[in-house]
């Protein structure tokens, strides 16, 4: 029997891990004490599922962390992507 894959959501979670991971480590270095309430990831909704706005939002801070050399160009255009696939289209 083959190895189960994880889930979309799990890696969703992983990867929001370790931007985080790497915003504090950013913050750490360059001595800011304050988190800026700004880059601070949206909350999924009850369903789990990030809002058309919300998703918007999540762009905009991989915009700011790539302006802010906090991400590589290679990890924004991943993250990018990743987050346009998943706005709903009506």
């Amino acid at each position: 029997m083959g190895a189960q894959r994880t889930s979309f959501e799990k890696l969703q979670r992983d990867r929001a891990k370790k931007a985080k991971q790497a915003l504090k480590r950013e913050r750490r270095q360059s001595g800011e004490s304050v988190p800026r309430a700004e880059e601070e990831a949206p909350v999924a909704s009850e369903g789990g599922e990030l809002s058309a706005a919300e998703l918007l939002q999540e762009i905009e801070l991989v915009h700011r962390q790539l302006e802010d050399k906090v991400i590589t160009f290679e990890e924004f255009e991943e993250r990018k992507a990743d987050l346009m696939a998943r706005l709903p289209i009506d």
